[in-house]
């Protein structure tokens, strides 16, 4: 069985609601710092605050970029990410361009993906890739491509308006890049048994709102 400590590492504690308030992202890095979580992933505007929150803690500063539809062109999502490093963000998780990758075209997926991690600036860089609108040889481009641009995470969802991480994704995520990046599974991830089907399946990060419920119901066995 996994420890406590090394699940906590493997966690994003997360708030990405757009109605998460100045005491919820405080409340977010209390349960980050508390638990030793791997970083606090928040929205853009909250990256500031949230370093300001973790102060002199490990905890790492997590934004989305492009969030949660991936619609923005590559620009703005090199910017916003450039923005996002000079507020303090040490990872960056961004929505890739789906309709791209559903029209095929590779040569913009790949350079909409470098342009975030030029501006990341070596921070780590996580391509979610929206695994419940594509179909397997989608998965399966993204990842590549995502590997192509240089960035380190290929990550299943952004848990908003569509269904979130499954076994079945994570494993053919993790089959086509190998082991020199990282999976992260996220969107309905609520409980130790799901987290944990998912890191058997490949996943080496897991995305979730409900970080000190897992580990609470770990301590328990």
């Amino acid at each position: 069985m996994i420890s406590t400590e090394e699940l906590a590492g493997m966690i994003d504690h997360t708030n990405i609601k757009p109605n998460a308030t100045k005491d919820d992202i405080k409340k977010l890095c209390s349960e980050c710092i508390e638990y030793n979580f791997s970083s606090a992933c928040v929205t853009p505007t909250n990256v500031a605050l949230a370093c300001e929150f973790l102060g002199d803690s490990e905890i790492k500063v997590c934004s989305v970029i492009g969030f949660p539809f991936g619609t923005n062109k590559s620009e703005i999502k090199a910017f916003e990410a450039l923005v996002a490093v000079e507020d303090g963000a040490e990872e960056l998780d961004m929505v890739m361009n789906i309709g791209a990758i559903k029209s095929s075209e590779n040569a913009l997926v790949q350079r909409d993906i470098e342009g975030v991690v030029e501006s990341a600036d070596a921070m780590v860089v996580k391509v979610i890739i929206e695994t419940a609108i594509l179909t397997d040889n989608e998965k399966i481009s993204a990842s590549i491509l995502s590997q192509k641009a240089g960035a380190d995470y290929v990550k299943t969802s952004t848990g908003i308006g569509y269904s979130g991480a499954n076994v079945h994704d994570v494993t053919i995520i993790r089959e086509t890049i190998g082991q020199n990046m990282g999976v992260k599974a996220s969107g309905g991830i609520r409980d130790l048994k799901t987290a944990l089907e998912m890191i058997d399946a490949g996943a080496s990060r897991i995305g979730t709102s409900t970080g000190p419920a897992i580990i609470d119901e770990l301590l328990k066995k």
